[in-house]
């Protein structure tokens, strides 16, 4: 093809809205509704809720949050059940009448389980029934979700409003400039857009129209965020078939002129040009069904082509090509119109595009939660059995020991869950911090194997190690990137069938360490590939399986690999034929012993026994604890509240001092400096024991004057660790 010389025209002008990232820390906050009658239930969820930095509106009675509704947009509504006068379920069957407050997530909180009310509440529309006492991480976790979606609404209408009052005085102004046909010519199409937002409507809607005012054949070719096809729609003039315009789609253009005419205006070389040595009167099509030509005869010879890029939010979003027969060519009002039809048509497209994005998110969100509630409750039934066998009299050292078994694996399988999501968190908003160290990647394979052998034997998995002869040697951390392999590795055992094969390779290639884990389970679509990575993205299930997964696994091997300056990609060639994920390290120059091939030195037990005091207003967390303590040769004392604790410490003078945090009254931070004012307990080891655990909640405590800060679930053997370097200390002194 040759360029027209008489055509050469400017490129058209680019539409660039600027986009605002749906981060937290946004320009505005989010309301969050809590309704409780007890004062005290109302402060926890506020303690709960603030690290959100979202407006917390309280409510103390069902008559209260209505007139809170009325008032306000929320994100989410936290909301007990029993309460005096309009109880919880009332209350939400009257805000679900307003047609405001019809989809606004509600969350029961409640410490009554009844199944009846529970089935009444989710009929009502309630997203998830929660018992207390709450988990605080798990009740965060939850609430962020619908406050980044309600945030993420907001911007898209927002954004949405923004493009159509710069459409509409774009338009104004064309008005003010062209001709009066002009201005009536993006008025109609605006309104023909409007009318729908759904993106295959729109892009039927744009094509059809420029046809008979504009053109001949016009094409739409839609590209995906990687540049390849996404879709094409195709209209043209039939001259044997009447005014109306004829449509079809196309998986993509497969005629080499076209597609060569598509890549010169993406790459700005022209936008108009003839076609050399004739004209074309038929295009070679790949259609999306059968019952569309692979050949379409379009009834007359075209001459010319025109195109014009769809541009929004300074992404080139596809390309709009225009045909003219011969003896036709593109005058300057034709070529005004059809530049302004494509930049009206990609600002509308975009914002489909956008709403598709928002509609995939709410998806994956309503499936996240789903998996999340699944996940929690599956460790409660083998827990609570245990814990009725342990309590049947008469029962032998074995049954106890098995039981005791079983309720340690589940909470360490809930303590993951957890963790999974906290470490998810803290990459997301780069809190984490790598211990970085020399490491052979042969001792993290094998650390890795390790933790994942117990899932493998279960299922009967052939796992083959195939481990390359020379040290390899990376800088990292060596606990992190025994987390990446243990986690590919429990996926590959999960997604495959019982008695599959695994194999987990170590190789060098070129420059850097590749690790390669690889199943024979169920495979991942070829679409799914894109996404896997995403955050709480789901590969297909095809297996009656229980374990299945909160979808931020992948996430968290995607980005501990990459601060480890390293990569991750997956691998399958279907559904059926397994998968492979392939890790690459950069090698480091050099061999050091690490610290984890080390051996840790043996714990040591206190001289003599501490006397300890424990103070935690949940009894049965205060009691266990003291009773392991006790085993160990421990003194211990309980106390449930601040007031309480003070008056013991100043009887018995303890060693060492456990504070919860989160206490009634009280809280641990007045206590711990009331402790450090009195001469008796001064000089006491101070612990505080919390479910926060960034960086700034053990600043905070270290300010009121704790030696440490531990994260529940608390383990003994830190504590005992504690005890230890304090009485070696002492001892010094």
């Amino acid at each position: 093809m040759t360029a027209i010389s008489a055509m050469r025209l400017d490129q058209p002008s680019a539409l660039v809205l600027p986009g605002l990232p749906f981060v937290d820390g946004a320009e505005d906050k989010t309301s969050i509704l809590v309704v409780d009658d007890r004062p005290d239930k109302l402060l926890a969820l506020q303690t709960i809720l603030e690290e959100l930095n979202q407006n917390i509106v309280i409510a103390h009675s069902g008559e209260e949050a209505l007139k809170r509704v009325l008032e306000h947009d929320f994100a989410v509504i936290l909301l007990d059940v029993n309460m005096p006068g309009m109880d919880g379920l009332e209350t939400v069957a009257y805000i679900r009448k307003r047609q405001r407050t019809a989809h606004t997530p509600i969350i029961f909180v409640t410490a009554y389980a009844d199944e009846m009310r529970t089935a009444e509440a989710y009929s009502l529309g309630a997203v998830d029934y929660i018992l207390a006492p709450v988990v605080p991480d798990i009740m965060r976790t939850k609430v962020k979700v619908f406050v980044q979606l309600h945030r993420m609404t907001r911007q898209i209408e927002r954004q949405a409003a923004q493009r159509v009052a710069l459409a509409r005085e774009q338009a104004a102004r064309a008005a003010a400039e062209e001709s009066t046909s002009r201005f009536r010519f993006l008025v109609a199409l605006s309104d023909l857009l409007d009318q729908s937002f759904d993106l295959q409507t729109r892009v039927r809607t744009l094509v059809r129209f420029v046809v008979p005012q504009l053109a001949d054949v016009a094409a739409l070719v839609l590209l995906a965020e990687g540049g390849h096809v996404l879709r094409t729609e195709l209209a043209y003039m039939n001259p044997h078939s009447g005014a109306e315009p004829l449509s079809l789609t196309f998986e993509r253009l497969l005629d080499a002129r076209v597609s060569h005419a598509v890549q010169r205006v993406l790459t700005g070389n022209a936008e108009a040009f003839d076609e050399p040595g004739g004209s074309m009167t038929s295009l070679a099509l790949k259609p999306l069904n059968k019952s569309e030509p692979d050949i379409l005869d379009l009834g007359f010879p075209v001459a010319t082509l025109g195109g014009f890029p769809l541009r929004a939010r300074g992404r080139t979003q596809g390309v709009l090509l225009l045909a003219l027969r011969e003896g036709r060519s593109f005058d300057t009002n034709t070529w005004s119109f059809a530049n302004a039809a494509a930049t009206r048509g990609a600002v509308l497209i975009d914002n489909s595009l956008l709403y598709d994005k928002v509609c995939e998110a709410d998806a994956r969100k309503n499936e996240f939660l789903a998996m999340l509630a699944h996940e929690l409750r599956n460790p409660m039934a083998p827990i609570r059995n245990a814990v009725a066998i342990l309590r049947s009299p008469g029962v032998g050292q074995p049954q106890r020991d098995w039981g005791l078994d079983v309720v340690d694996r589940q909470v360490q399988h809930l303590v993951r869950l957890v963790d999974d999501l906290l470490d998810v968190s803290r990459i997301t908003s780069g809190k984490i911090q790598l211990k970085l160290q020399p490491v052979q990647v042969a001792a993290v394979v094998t650390a890795a194997i390790e933790i994942s052998r117990p899932l493998i034997e279960s299922l009967r998995h052939d796992l083959r190690v195939q481990i390359a002869s020379e040290p390899l040697w990376v800088e990292g951390d060596f606990a992190r990137l025994t987390q990446v392999l243990a986690n590919l590795l429990n996926n590959a055992a999960k997604y495959t069938e019982p008695g599959g094969c695994i194999v987990i390779a170590l190789e060098r290639c070129s420059g850097d360490a590749v690790v390669r884990v690889r199943d024979s389970g169920i495979g991942i679509r070829p679409e799914s590939l894109a996404t896997i990575f995403e955050l709480f993205a789901q590969v297909d299930r095809t297996l009656d399986r229980t374990q299945g997964g909160l979808g931020v696994g992948l996430t968290l091997v995607q980005r501990l690999v990459e601060l480890h300056a390293g990569s991750v990609r997956a691998f399958s060639d279907g559904p059926g034929r397994g998968s492979e994920f392939v890790v690459r390290l950069p090698l480091r120059a050099g061999t050091t012993v690490s610290e984890s091939d080390r051996l840790q030195p043996a714990r040591k037990q206190p001289a003599g026994g501490c006397r300890i005091l424990l103070v935690d207003d949940n009894a049965d967390s205060a009691h266990t604890m003291a009773a392991l303590l006790a085993v160990e040769g421990h003194e211990t004392v309980v106390a449930y509240d601040g007031d309480t604790a003070l008056q013991r410490a100043q009887a018995m003078a303890p060693d060492a001092i456990l504070v919860d945090i989160g206490l009634p009254g009280m809280n641990g931070f007045q206590v711990a400096r009331e402790l450090r004012a009195r001469p008796e307990t001064r000089g006491a080891l101070l612990i505080a024991v919390t479910g926060y655990g960034q960086a700034a909640d053990r600043q905070r405590a270290m300010e009121a004057g704790f030696d440490h800060h531990l994260v529940k679930p608390v383990d003994l053997n830190a504590v005992q660790k504690l005890l230890v370097t304090r009485q070696e200390r002492d001892e010094k002194a």
